[in-house]
């Protein structure tokens, strides 16, 4: 059984930053792709950024780029997702997912965290 704790969401004004850190329990973390989805009210959940197990791979969704940078530091078995110039439109409930490669779809990852509330205001 994998455990995922999310933490570092909060309120933010518009153009702020966030940090959001992903605690794993998997003991081979260091093998897992790891995503970060996000699910805005009344919204499907999406995904926002995944890396691979070396984190010599990273993939954003387009709304993202060159704000938000995915990272993850397998020694301590965790991801982060480093959110800046944020955007009343970033307002969700974020969760991390592992999964065996990175995807982005719901359904390729097993385990999922229980969510941290970002929201930004204008």
């Amino acid at each position: 059984q994998v455990q995922l704790v999310e933490s570092g969401g909060g309120l933010v004004q518009a153009g702020g930053s966030l940090r959001l850190s992903c605690a794993a329990s998997a003991r081979t973390f260091g093998r897992f792709a790891m995503a970060w989805f996000r699910q805005a009210p009344g919204k499907e959940r999406e995904f926002v950024a995944g890396i691979m197990w070396s984190a010599g791979s990273t993939n954003y969704t387009d709304s993202v780029k060159g704000r938000f940078t995915i990272s993850r530091d397998n020694a301590k078995n965790t991801v982060y997702l480093e959110m800046n110039s944020l955007k009343p439109e970033d307002t969700a409930v974020y969760y991390c997912a592992i999964g065996g490669q990175v995807s982005r779809w719901v359904a390729s990852y097993g385990y999922w965290g229980q969510g941290t509330q970002v929201t930004v205001s204008s």
